[in-house]
Formats: C-alpha cells, sequence, structure tokens
C-alpha cells in the first residue's frame, strides 16, 4: 500500500498548464471581485441582490481555493519544496486582497435596514440566515476598512511569516540519538513516535535527546510566539474584546458559561482520572511518579504492531460495523490515495485532515509507525473526513464550523475503533487497547487543561512585554504541574511543550486546546445515545454533523436532545472515562 497521497485531483505540478491558468484567473478574479465590491456596497440599492452576487462568488471561488490547497498540502509533506513556499506567500497576498471585500460586506449587511424581509425574499439569503445574522452580530467587533486590509496583509509578513518559520526549523531538524547501541539522527516526527516504544531505555534516550534539540530553537521558537502573542493582543484592544479567550469563544460560537462548565467538570475529575498514571508508574517499575518519557509507554505485556495495511484494514473492518457509508468513505480515501502516512525529513510532525470542499474530497496527514496510537490517530482523522463528507452538499460558506465542534467527529471514530476492538480483544490485547484509549483521552482532558492555563497565563505575561524563553519554560512547567498534580513526576516534565504544539502559533485559533476535550466529551455523550438508540441514531448524527457550519455550538447540542450549558452533561460524559480508568486500575 502507497504511504504517499496524490494531490493530482488538484494539480500536477506548479508548473502544470492548469495551475498556471488558474493562478492567472484567480489573481483576475480576486482583483475583479475587489472593484465590484467596493462599486456595489457603496450604495444601499438592489442591496438583495448584491447580497446574492456576493455569497455566489464567495461558494463559487473554485480556482483560488484549489491552489491554496495545493500550495499548502505540498509543503506540508516537503518543507524543502520551494515553489509550494513562493506560492504560499503569493497566494496568501490574495487572501489579504479579499480582506477589502470582507469588510465592505460585512458593514453593508450590518448597515441594511430591511434584512429580515430580504432573508425571507430570497432563498439564497435564506440559506445563509444564520451568517448574515452572524455578520450583524460581530459588527461591532470590525474596524474600518483600510484597518482590516493593513492587517490583513501585515498578517503575512507579521505573524504568518513566524509561524513558518518555526515549522521549517522544526520539520528540518535531524536530531541524533543512540537506540539500541546505534546512533541514528532522526527527524523530530520519528522521535516523538518513540515514546510508544516498548523498550524503556529507547523511549527514555529519545525524550532527552528531543529536549536536547529544542534546545537550537528555544531562542528562534520564543521570538516566534512573543510577536504571534504581542499581534493577537494588538488586535483584541483594537476590536474591543475583552481578552483573547473572548475573541475565540465569539469566532467558536460558544458561549462563555457553557466553557466554563466544561473546565469546572475537568477540574472536579483530576485527581481521579490522575490514578491511571499512578497505577502506570506502579507497573512500569517506578519508584514513586511518572517520569514524562514513560507518559505514553506500553505498560501491558504485549507490543501491538500493526503494518500500514493492518491498520487500514483495522479500521475499515470497524468502520463498516457502525455504517456501511462510513466504511465506503473511508475505503475509497484509500483506494485514491487520500493519505500521507509516511514519515520523512521535510514533513510536519502529527497528523491532520483538511477538507477540499472545492473537489469533494479530503486530504490526510498521517505519522505512521505502527503504534496503536497510531491507528486510533488514523480513526481520528477520518472522523474529520466524513465530517467534511456530511458536509459536501453545502454551499462553501456554510461549510465553516468552529474549532470545539471540529473534534466531534473525529473523537467519535476514535471511539468506534476502541470500543469495538476491545470487545474482540483477548486480555492482554484488551489491556494494551484500553490503555491507549485512557492515555489518549486523558491528553485531551488533563494535558489540553495545563495547555488552557499555559496559554491563558501567557497572554497575560505578554501584556507586560516579551517574554525570555526561561519565562515561558516555567509558565509551561507550572501549568502541567497544576494539571497532572500528582500523578506525573514534577521532575521530568516537557519544558518545551510551547515549542512542539503547532497551536500556539496560529495567531487566528488562539485557545486551540479546549475544543478538543469539548470534542472529545461531546462526542462520548452522542455515542452513549448511538448505543442506546443503534441503527436510528445514524441519520440524527450525519443531519447534526451537516448543520455544524451553520449554528451555534448550543444549537447543535440540542440537535441531539443535549444541554451543553449545563455542567450535568459534562459530569456524565467525564464519568465515561473515569469508568475506563477503575477499568484499568483493577
Amino acid at each position: 500500500m502507497d504511504m504517499r497521497w496524490s494531490l493530482d485531483d488538484l494539480y500536477t505540478s506548479f508548473e502544470s498548464e492548469e495551475f498556471l491558468a488558474d493562478f492567472e484567473t484567480a489573481k483576475a478574479e480576486v482583483a475583479d471581485f475587489g472593484r465590484w465590491a467596493e462599486e456595489a456596497f457603496g450604495s444601499a440599492d438592489d442591496a438583495g441582490a448584491k447580497l446574492e452576487t456576493y455569497i455566489g462568488r464567495i461558494n463559487g471561488g473554485r480556482a483560488f481555493m484549489k491552489l491554496y490547497a495545493f500550495a499548502f498540502l505540498t509543503r506540508s509533506v516537503d518543507e524543502h519544496n520551494e515553489a509550494a513556499k513562493k506560492y504560499s506567500d503569493l497566494l496568501r497576498g490574495l487572501m489579504a486582497d479579499m480582506a477589502k471585500p470582507s469588510v465592505l460586506f460585512k458593514g453593508f449587511v450590518a448597515a441594511v435596514p430591511n434584512l429580515d424581509e430580504l432573508i425571507q425574499a430570497s432563498p439564497v439569503l435564506k440559506e445563509h440566515e444564520f451568517i448574515l445574522r452572524e455578520v450583524v452580530a460581530q459588527n461591532k467587533y470590525l474596524l474600518s476598512e483600510k484597518e482590516e486590509i493593513a492587517i490583513a496583509k501585515m498578517r503575512i509578513t507579521g505573524s504568518a511569516a513566524w509561524a513558518d518559520m518555526k515549522d521549517m526549523l522544526l520539520a528540518t531538524m535531524k536530531i541524533p540519538v543512540v537506540i539500541e547501541g546505534e546512533e541514528k539522527e532522526l527527524p523530530l516526527p520519528a522521535i516523538r513516535n518513540l515514546a510508544h516504544d516498548a523498550n524503556a531505555e529507547t523511549r527514555k534516550a529519545a525524550y532527552y535527546a528531543e529536549m536536547k534539540a529544542y534546545e537550537d530553537v528555544e531562542r528562534a521558537s520564543a521570538a516566534a510566539l512573543n510577536a504571534i502573542k504581542g499581534e493577537v493582543l494588538t488586535q483584541v484592544a483594537l476590536r474591543g474584546y475583552e481578552s483573547p479567550l473572548h475573541m475565540t469563544l465569539v469566532n467558536s460560537r460558544l458561549e462563555k458559561d457553557t466553557l466554563l462548565a466544561m473546565i469546572s467538570a475537568m477540574e472536579d475529575f483530576l485527581p481521579s482520572l490522575r490514578r491511571f498514571y499512578k497505577k502506570k508508574a506502579m507497573l512500569l517499575g517506578h519508584k514513586s511518579e511518572l517520569p514524562w518519557y514513560d507518559l505514553f509507554a506500553p505498560s501491558a505485556k504485549v507490543k501491538m504492531k500493526f503494518t500500514y495495511q493492518e491498520a487500514i484494514d483495522f479500521v475499515l473492518e470497524h468502520f463498516y460495523a457502525y455504517s456501511q457509508e462510513m466504511g465506503d468513505f473511508t475505503k475509497q480515501a484509500f483506494e485514491d490515495k487520500w493519505v500521507d502516512a509516511e514519515v520523512r525529513e521535510g514533513k510536519r510532525g502529527g497528523a491532520f485532515c483538511a477538507n477540499l470542499h472545492v473537489i469533494g474530497q479530503s486530504r490526510v496527514v498521517l505519522n505512521f509507525t505502527g503504534s496503536i496510537s497510531n491507528v486510533t490517530t488514523m480513526a481520528h482523522e477520518f472522523g474529520h473526513a466524513y465530517h467534511g463528507h456530511c458536509l459536501k452538499d453545502a454551499s462553501y460558506m456554510n461549510t465553516a464550523y468552529t474549532m470545539p465542534i471540529a473534534e466531534t467527529a473525529s473523537t467519535f471514530c476514535e471511539t468506534i475503533i476502541t470500543d469495538a476492538a476491545i470487545k474482540k480483544a483477548d486480555e492482554d490485547e484488551k489491556i494494551a487497547i484500553l490503555e491507549a484509549e485512557i492515555s489518549d483521552a486523558l491528553q485531551v482532558i488533563i494535558d489540553i487543561y495545563s495547555r488552557y492555563l499555559f496559554e491563558s497565563r501567557l497572554f497575560e505575561a505578554r501584556k507586560g512585554g516579551s517574554l525570555s524563553v526561561e519565562e515561558i519554560c516555567n509558565l509551561m512547567l507550572q501549568a502541567q504541574k497544576d494539571a497532572y498534580g500528582d500523578g506525573m513526576d514534577h521532575g521530568c516534565l516537557h519544558k518545551y511543550m510551547w515549542i512542539n504544539k503547532v497551536h500556539y502559533y496560529f495567531a487566528e485559533r488562539n485557545f486551540y486546546n479546549f475544543p478538543y476535550a469539548y470534542g472529545l466529551l461531546f462526542a462520548k455523550g452522542l455515542y452513549a445515545q448511538y448505543l442506546a438508540e443503534g441503527e436510528g441514531f445514524l441519520e440524527k448524527y450525519n443531519r447534526l454533523l451537516a448543520a455544524t457550519g451553520s449554528n451555534t455550538l448550543e444549537a447543535v447540542g440540542d440537535l441531539a436532545g443535549i444541554d451543553v450549558r449545563k455542567k450535568d452533561f459534562w459530569v456524565q460524559s467525564l464519568k465515561l472515562i473515569e469508568s475506563k480508568v477503575d477499568e484499568f486500575c483493577k
């Protein structure tokens, strides 16, 4: 099975006639769009027709969407590709030019006196009613046309450039490490995957090699982080948000009380969930708490390894057991080469899914080395892809779901895989799978809580000026101590996790941490419904995913009969995870 993807359904190369022609088309369309918007939104005449035209042009911008996807995806697996770098910068410039029509549109919508009448009279506007009303509600955070355009253009050489530099540093690292007496040089993703290795000395060597390697990039990474967070704070002040968290909640379509209810429930369960790490430390022979290098260590005496094909077969088997549609969709993705799973130098670490609405497909990045965690990650990313599949018939403007709900389908698919696997496993395999499931879940609860604390404190500290490497590391260590408590060895944590996690460097996606917890716990609630309702749940679930681009998160919860504003819901979901910890400890 080929472990590299094909992007031919986008373009065959940056030199292809189709790519070059589309690039010229996109430049012309963006320039024309700007001229049209300036003229059209300069008066209130024919407001309904103008809004319909704007929506049509946004939904129909195929050339730009394909171009940007091709450049981004190519660069994500080959940081050395100079053409990808060049066109990424050029396309970001075009994206910045799109700020002008967007700003004019938002101002125009907010000023339309008879918007309700226009929406009721137009099927197109009715279809996009949620988006239009959201524009009106958020208009108070909009700056002037010149300011919005300036911010969009300066972001290219500001936060985006800093993030690119940091990604390049990590993607091109070759880290020396001694494994079973043999000296090797490995890329960062391969080093981090060794945290799952069955050999204790290998895990320990990989951890210290990783920590040592970060010393070479710590100052540059700190400069990038300081610059990006400083830019965010400037925007927050200019726009009138209360804080970066407030801006994230508005953009997430999430009420603050909902977030606080979830966080409060998570805090209540921390002492109980930390028992997993204490039990694991005992099983691994540690005299006290668990050191960071054994956080992902397999404590069971089974070395569960999968070939790439075995992992695919495993995922497909259990996806088909859930739904013929999900199984067929995932099978097609592998057959049509939508997945890049090979670990190699120049490729970004971790995993992600890009849903390509423009061609009705997705692309998935994995760094596959054969662990059970790699298999659940595969299921996780195909949950994202299936989410995109459920939105394929929606207009492009109605596919923009927010961060917290983005992790729901992915976590749901993880749960399908792990629960089905545990039922079929023998006792030794059951321990290994259960351990991997709990380990992943606690990363999304306990480690995500540490990241939430870190980012909250980082923004507060950054208000007083740039932070040193030591100050940032201390913030990270304190957040980990507060979250992991007595479950982990405070003398062996990961002070450089702020370098490793790419989410901190997204200037437009701050607090990309609590959405994972929201997705996990919301998905657990949905999965409980699935177990209770059986096949009758499937159609409701697909409808729910299809509605995520045009509803608040509270309204999406209502579709499933769930009140996410109440702490009780989050407590019930956390109890499901607690029960897994109970089972493992026994």
